[in-house]
């Protein structure tokens, strides 16, 4: 039997940076790499990729960035392009 947390999972590492910048717009790229497991060279890569398709917007703000989600935008996926990025996002930072 398979340990939990090993092999595949359900949500992908461009879900999982979106969910991270969700709850925390304010979040820098290594924090996201670390909570995500995933590199920062990922996680940068991950960021431009949302951005590009339009799920973000990064914001100056001094030397910081901010995030703004998309959220009203559908999954690019055509079995899921009736949804929302919004549900999932509910679905997983609801209190």
């Amino acid at each position: 039997m398979r340990q939990p947390g090993l092999g595949w999972t359900l949500l992908t590492s461009h879900g999982r940076v979106l969910l991270l910048i969700a709850r925390n717009p304010d979040l820098r790229v290594r924090d996201m790499a670390a909570l995500a497991r995933i590199t920062e060279r990922s996680a940068a890569s991950i960021v431009r990729d949302l951005e590009q398709a339009g799920y973000l917007t990064k914001v100056r703000s001094g030397r910081r960035n901010r995030y703004l989600v998309h959220d009203e935008l559908a999954f690019r996926h055509p079995a899921e392009a009736e949804h929302q990025v919004r549900e999932l996002i509910q679905i997983f930072t609801e209190d």
